[in-house]
């Protein structure tokens, strides 16, 4: 990709990666691969710190249920998304997901601070 380049100025003290794919396609779901590789293993970035998007296109047949990602993708957190049928919900998880990220900031930059202050 020609972005290569830009990746690690992208990862610099990110705290959450959010990967959203086709699930129709089968080229994403190898490409979701590379992409959770380079994003969260070599940073590396704890998995629960990853949220994957299942993005449902309106019209398609959204299959949710058989949907089943390879070791190690299987073990990310995954949220189907159709915004014409259930906009609320995939807004639901995604404020649940902020809401950990920020969680897991203060509660690092609080321990930071005790470490200089003791």
């Amino acid at each position: 990709s020609r972005f290569e380049t830009c990746w690690p100025a992208l990862m610099k003290d990110s705290h959450g990666v959010i990967i959203i794919f086709n699930p129709e396609l089968p080229s994403h779901l190898k490409e979701i691969e590379m992409w959770y590789s380079c994003f969260v293993q070599q940073q590396p970035l704890p998995d629960s710190q990853c949220l994957l998007v299942a993005h449902h296109k309106p019209g398609s047949a959204a299959d949710t249920e058989n949907l089943s990602l390879a070791y190690p993708l299987n073990k990310l957190k995954l949220i189907h998304s159709n915004l014409e049928e259930d906009p609320e919900d995939v807004r639901m998880e995604f404020m649940k997901y902020f809401r950990s990220i920020i969680t897991l900031i203060n509660e690092s930059r609080e321990r930071e601070e005790m470490s200089i202050i003791s």
